[in-house]
């Protein structure tokens, strides 16, 4: 029964920084109706009824992307999101390609990883473009990539190139760095986004994702849990769009979100209401 929790939970685990004795137990995966969260005396599992409210509160600190991707951010936005995300200890940073530099600056020697996004947020460059995109972030400072799906591909049904721009981002973005795809699925059926999971999976992608806040729809449990039962424990599913409040991010988690995109990151670990569309 662990051991699906342990393989959803790998690549968190993996960069966990030590948790001090009085601080709030931190949920780190939910799957097959069973919870992995640490306390300050180690790792623990319970049944997912036993993590769900009035349970916790959890401090989900380590899912969260922390997010900027309005078209007017500025610079100074950017050094106190990243000073926000050293303080909460949160997963990364998430910053358009411009502020890459500034953001893996501001983060070096830390926990906290730079992110950002490449054909944001149509998902309609050229597939060399965006290639071209990410291996540029790398070489900016970023340790993350969250591309877009070529959506109008994958509506007219021409699968090919979908594939084609996964594995082509792939190989723009090698091991370790993270490559996350999202998916937009307000914009997809159900076959659809199966679809293009499956196809992610065999490009060997880490994340699938769900929305980029920007289009019609944000994150839904419903997806989220489709996501996973497509993907299995190997890969990391990101929710993001829409998520505000603790309450909410906790269904996402609770659903099988490995990853939290969030504009409203403090509110949101301090239990309080977020605003944006992110």
């Amino acid at each position: 029964m662990i051991d699906p929790l342990l393989d959803l939970t790998a690549e968190l685990r993996a960069r966990l920084q030590p948790l001090a004795g009085d601080a709030r137990p931190q949920l780190l995966g939910c799957v097959e109706e069973m919870c992995l969260f640490r306390d300050g005396s180690g790792q623990h599992h319970r049944v997912a009824a036993q993590v769900a409210p009035p349970a916790g509160p959890w401090d989900l600190s380590p899912l969260i992307d922390h997010t900027l991707l309005k078209a007017d951010a500025t610079g100074a936005q950017v050094e106190v999101l990243c000073a926000e995300a050293r303080k909460h200890g949160f997963a990364s940073v998430c910053v358009n390609p411009l502020w890459v530099p500034l953001a893996a600056s501001l983060l070096k020697g830390s926990a906290v990883r730079t992110c950002t996004v490449v054909g944001f947020p149509l998902g309609a460059s050229a597939l060399r473009a965006k290639a071209r995109e990410a291996e540029q972030a790398l070489h900016d400072g970023a340790q993350e990539v969250d591309m877009v799906l070529a959506i109008g591909a994958a509506k007219g049904g021409d699968w090919d190139t979908v594939r084609r721009d996964l594995e082509g981002l792939r190989a723009s973005v090698p091991a370790p760095a993270v490559l996350k795809v999202i998916l937009e699925t307000c914009l997809l059926s159900e076959e659809e986004k199966t679809r293009a999971c499956t196809l992610a999976l065999e490009a060997g992608l880490d994340f699938v994702k769900t929305s980029t806040g920007f289009s019609t729809g944000g994150a839904t449990e419903a997806d989220v849990a489709l996501m996973r039962r497509t993907v299995g424990t190997g890969m990391g599913v990101k929710a993001s769009g829409g998520i505000r409040t603790y309450e909410g991010a906790l269904r996402m988690v609770l659903a099988g979100a490995t990853r939290l995109g969030l504009s409203a990151s403090v509110a949101v670990v301090q239990g309080e209401v977020g605003s944006g569309s992110y």
